[in-house]
């Protein structure tokens, strides 16, 4: 399902509570929200859980509000203000000709307070505990870094801009770090005010079947198949009842798939993903058949 994840809810909490709803503890999701953010959310159950790594690899579209001026421990607003230094006379065409920089491929440095292992612990755990976390750097592409609004504000007495922005970006991209590095190029200082995910793979927001207020009722609205999911996500191939029955084996294919992975479907049903193989072939990742 497509979840418009709520602010203030833990993607573990949306995921308890499906559990709830559709009477399973085979339900996961792909791709973290942070409690602050909102928007989509994919949610899967039963068996469809095997499809949710490969789901959180695919492209994202955010909404978000980059707040200019002010520094924080967690690069949004959820942590404490570590260094206000205000916008002084940095206007719209400086923070303009900023954007450029962090479109493209670019070398990213995650934010210490995300859910990133360091030595088998989180690295917000870390943070919490008070020690000092520099995460490696990692290699993101942000598609699409386009500035839609730009507000002049006051944070108490202190001058700030609020850059409204919509971000394309492949999965394991920061948002959060992407206001942070923006407000260290214009020298000011930047964090996340708002946040909201409109999209993961082919699911948007106007896919969402469950909300809030869905979250709160007694019984979960009707899943998405699995081969709707395929069409979406991924390139599929249709295949006929020799090749289904040795791909509900596992077996390597001689067939060439385009993709890794691609979706092999017969009769409407997602059977499995596979990926090309080293021979020209095609090699099994994933066998989704109840075969």
């Amino acid at each position: 399902m497509v979840v418009d994840k709520p602010q203030g809810w833990t993607s573990h909490q949306v995921v308890a509570r499906c559990r709830r709803l559709y009477g399973t503890r085979k339900v996961g999701h792909a791709g973290t929200l942070d409690p602050m953010a909102t928007g989509v959310l994919l949610v899967g159950v039963n068996r469809a859980t095997r499809l949710l790594g490969y789901l959180a690899g695919h492209d994202k579209t955010y909404l978000a509000t980059i707040r200019l001026g002010q520094d924080t421990v967690t690069d949004d607003a959820e942590g404490e203000i570590t260094q206000a230094r205000g916008v002084g006379q940095i206007g719209e065409s400086e923070v303009r000709a900023a954007i450029p920089d962090f479109t493209g491929v670019i070398s990213q440095v995650p934010s210490s307070v995300s859910a990133i292992k360091v030595d088998g612990k989180r690295s917000y755990a870390r943070v919490r505990d008070g020690e000092q976390v520099e995460l490696a750097a990692r290699e993101v592409t942000v598609s699409r870094f386009e500035v839609l609004a730009i507000r002049r504000e006051l944070a108490g007495d202190l001058p700030v801009l609020d850059v409204d922005v919509i971000v394309d970006c492949t999965s394991g991209t920061y948002i959060r770090a992407l206001a942070r590095d923006l407000g260290a190029k214009l020298d000011t200082g930047g964090h996340l005010t708002a946040l909201r995910r409109t999209r993961v793979s082919g699911f948007e927001l106007s896919s969402a079947t469950l909300d809030e207020a869905g979250l709160a009722g007694e019984q979960g609205p009707p899943l998405i198949g699995m081969a709707e999911i395929a069409h979406k996500s991924f390139s599929c191939v249709e295949v006929d009842s020799t090749v289904a029955r040795d791909i509900g084996y596992g077996r390597s294919l001689s067939l060439a798939v385009p993709a890794d992975p691609t979706a092999m479907l017969f009769g409407g049903e997602l059977l499995a993903l596979y990926r090309p193989g080293v021979d020209g072939g095609a090699a099994p990742v994933a066998v989704l058949s109840l075969r």
